[in-house]
C-alpha cells in the first residue's frame, strides 16, 4: 500500500494512494498511525481524497482505529471523503462515530481544539 506523509509540529496526515477503503486497507492504516506513533506523533488526520469507494468492513476497523486513538488521549480526523464513502458511512451510521471535517482546514482546527482542551484538563 502507498501513503502520503506530511508530519507537521502537532499531527500527522496520512494519505492514502488507493481506490477501494476495504479491510486492508483501514488495517494498513492502523499500522500506519502507529509507526507514526512510535515516532512521536499522537494526533492524526486521515485523507481519504483518492478513495471512491468504501466497504462496511473498512469502515469498522477505522472506527476501531478511532476508539483506540481516543481512549489513549489522541486526535484522530477524517477528512476529503467522496460523496460514495459519505453514503457508505450514512449506512450504519458510522459517520456518526468517527470525527469527520469536510475540508482540511477544518480537521487541523478540530485536532487543535483537541489538543488545547486535553493541556487544559491535564491543568485541573
Amino acid at each position: 500500500m502507498e501513503f502520503k506523509i506530511d508530519t507537521k509540529d502537532n499531527f500527522t496526515v496520512i494519505i492514502p494512494v488507493a481506490d477501494d477503503l476495504n479491510a486492508a486497507l483501514a488495517d494498513n492504516i492502523a499500522a500506519k498511525c502507529e509507526e507514526t506513533r512510535q515516532n512521536g506523533s499522537n494526533n492524526f488526520i486521515i485523507d481519504l481524497q483518492h478513495i471512491k469507494n468504501a466497504d462496511q468492513p473498512g469502515l469498522e476497523l477505522l472506527v476501531k482505529l478511532h476508539e483506540d486513538c481516543y481512549s489513549n488521549e489522541r486526535s484522530l480526523v477524517f477528512t476529503g471523503l467522496s460523496a460514495a464513502v459519505m453514503n457508505e458511512m450514512k449506512v450504519n451510521e458510522t459517520d456518526l462515530l468517527l470525527n469527520v471535517a469536510p475540508k482540511m482546514i477544518e480537521a487541523i482546527d478540530i485536532i487543535s481544539m483537541e489538543i488545547l482542551e486535553r493541556d487544559l484538563l491535564s491543568e485541573e
